[in-house]
């Protein structure tokens, strides 16, 4: 029998070596479903992943429900492995650069939208469209949370120091054994249960074994909360921030 909790666990303390602060940021997030939608809140997991944010949510909050999107089939099926027969959570494969990918979601709309570390991977172009779609699978007075990379490059020399501080603090970690992106996909891809699932996806997304964690596109908080009020939501301001990273809150 596959151990996906294994596998959850293993993802997070990958995560977790490129975001030490990781948890305090879904702590922050879910504060604010709290604040804003209740205690019994039908979620969308964008990005979903593993099911990271799907297994917090119900932790807190038993009486909530979760629909997640990904398209990576691999951690697709660690998602779905772990939350086998729990009939709060659904998981959707979608493209979210597709016009028509909120079609196949069960639920309309949803409380709250809340994703983690994922949608810098989308360009300018097709966040700013993505986000004009979530502002219409929010229900009014509901929440979208957006946890993810936006640097404030108006500080070079706090940024130097904190790149330098992080690299130290890496290069520690990865000679005490912790696993970096390529190391772990390696395993995703050797391992009986999920190799073939991890080969899909490296011809579908691409190989993160390959090469370095890329980056990919990011934005300071002010071009999120500014783009997600053009497309419709009525407030938008960071509700937490570290020197790399931020949790843009918006209100439908």
């Amino acid at each position: 029998m596959t151990d996906w909790q294994g596998w959850q666990e293993s993802w997070d303390r990958q995560q977790e070596w490129y975001m030490p602060d990781r948890e305090d940021r879904f702590r922050v997030m879910l504060d604010a479903v709290e604040a804003f939608v209740g205690d019994k809140p039908r979620v969308l997991d964008l990005a979903c992943g593993t099911g990271s944010i799907t297994r917090r949510l119900l932790r807190r909050f038993p009486g909530a429900r979760s629909t997640g999107v990904d398209l990576d089939p691999a951690l697709l099926a660690i998602a779905r492995g772990t939350f086998d027969g729990d009939e709060r959570v659904s998981f959707i494969t979608a493209d979210l650069t597709a016009p028509d990918w909120a079609d196949a979601l069960p639920h309309a709309p949803y409380d709250a939208v809340l994703t983690s570390t994922a949608l810098h991977w989308l360009d300018g172009r097709a966040l700013v469209t993505l986000y004009g779609q979530l502002a219409g699978l929010v229900r009014p007075g509901g929440i979208l949370l957006n946890a993810d990379h936006m640097p404030d490059d108006s500080t070079p020399r706090i940024t130097a120091a904190e790149r330098a501080f992080t690299t130290a603090r890496r290069e520690r970690e990865r000679a005490a054994g912790v696993a970096d992106w390529a190391e772990w996909w390696r395993s995703v891809a050797a391992s009986p249960e999920l190799g073939e699932l991890a080969r899909e996806r490296f011809r579908l997304i691409g190989d993160p074994t390959a090469g370095d964690h890329s980056e990919g596109e990011v934005h300071p908080v002010g071009w999120h909360a500014e783009t997600l009020r053009a497309a419709g939501f009525a407030e938008a301001r960071a509700a937490w921030v570290s020197l790399t990273d931020a949790v843009i809150l918006a209100l439908r």
